[in-house]
């Protein structure tokens, strides 16, 4: 049978047309696909508890309610030991905004001094933003509410994904002819370990930058210096926007609780030393190592996660275009994106020489 071969141009614009419909459906069904992609990773996680459980004769549904167990109490205690601090937190609430209020009002008085702006106007631009903002209202309660429902629903994803792992297992290995089944085999090998290694190096990560910031802010003596901590390596998770707040919320706590500015310094010159020991030695050793994704792909991926799931997009982004790339460095058409995927860097390129004709000597 003779196959008739394309022009270039008809191909890419099939399969560009191809990737915008499939970006499409992916922005429509979020709702769906976001809980489920999570649940894929929790349950990938969780799996090796559940095989050691039935290793050691625990039948395996019991053995998959065991494993979630586990890491439910996991969860509840980190929240515990949150809502405590914040507990904490709300008692001396009445004086913080004391405090503020009287910051705020310094802060009129400066803008009225320099730049001429009188406190009247200053106040109806506060509550023209305010007034703005209240018709979001409507959107928070129902991001909330969508919260609220993938929390109940991630159980029962991340349980029907190990309790039918074996169905979904031979569902990808009959989905392909039996030559390639050690392929297949070698693929899903490899993706289960880049996405146990990343999440595991990621929750380390949090955990020393928590022991980091929650260290430096009570030498500094910044109140609340422990819950503050915590959130801050929580909020690190974010990509970019998480750092900033990460330390805002220090230097906005140092600001209101103590006089002068020499704490709110050595705040932001700590979490800079914090971010320079994250970002050099922590991130690189203990989580890039585990999805080798360069850095000028991650920043890409992650921004278009950004736009195209939010915050969860982009968690969800760089185990994503890990187990990409891993499918890419198995199939021969693609291993160059593959390539470009990575970050192992060739000494020189591979592009032609061009040999400049030397000229003859003059007889």
């Amino acid at each position: 049978m003779v196959t008739k071969d394309y022009p270039f141009y008809l191909k890419s614009t099939v399969i560009l047309f191809g990737i915008i419909l499939l970006v499409y459906v992916f922005a429509q069904l979020a709702d769906i696909l976001v809980p489920l992609a999570f649940a894929g990773f929790i349950a990938v996680l969780l799996n090796p508890l559940c095989t050691r459980l039935q290793n050691a004769k625990v039948p395996r549904l019991l053995s998959i309610i065991l494993a979630m167990l586990i890491a439910i109490i996991i969860v509840l205690a980190v929240f515990y030991f949150l809502s405590t601090q914040m507990i904490q937190f709300g008692e001396s609430l009445p004086m913080l905004k004391k405090k503020f209020a009287e910051i705020s009002v310094e802060l009129q008085n400066w803008v009225q001094n320099t730049f001429g702006v009188a406190i009247e106007k200053q106040t109806k631009m506060i509550q023209d933003l305010i007034n703005s903002s209240q018709s979001m209202v409507g959107k928070t309660v129902g991001t909330v509410l969508g919260v609220l429902s993938v929390i109940f629903l991630l159980p029962v994803y991340v349980f029907l994904i190990l309790f039918y792992k074996p169905l979904i297992l031979n569902f990808l290995y009959e989905s392909f002819s039996e030559e390639n089944s050690k392929q297949v085999g070698e693929i899903l090998k490899q993706t289960k370990a880049a996405i146990q290694s990343y999440i595991v190096g990621l929750l380390i990560e949090m955990l020393l930058v928590a022991i980091l910031n929650a260290t430096a802010l009570i030498i500094l003596g910044v109140k609340y210096g422990l819950l503050i901590g915590v959130i801050g390596a929580i909020l690190n998770l974010i990509p970019y926007l998480g750092g900033i707040i990460a330390i805002a919320l220090p230097v906005l706590m140092a600001t209101v609780t103590k006089d002068g500015y020499s704490t709110q310094l050595g705040v932001i010159a700590a979490y800079i030393i914090i971010q320079f020991i994250d970002n050099n030695i922590l991130v690189p050793r203990i989580v890039s190592s585990k999805v080798q994704i360069n850095a000028l792909m991650s920043i890409v991926v992650v921004l278009l996660g950004n736009a195209l799931w939010g915050v969860s997009g982009m968690f969800l982004s760089i185990p994503f275009i890990a187990v990409i790339k891993i499918i890419f460095d198995h199939i021969d058409g693609l291993k160059p994106w593959g390539k470009l995927l990575g970050d192992t860097v060739p000494m020189q390129h591979k592009g032609i020489k061009w040999n400049r004709a030397k000229p003859k000597p003059a007889e």
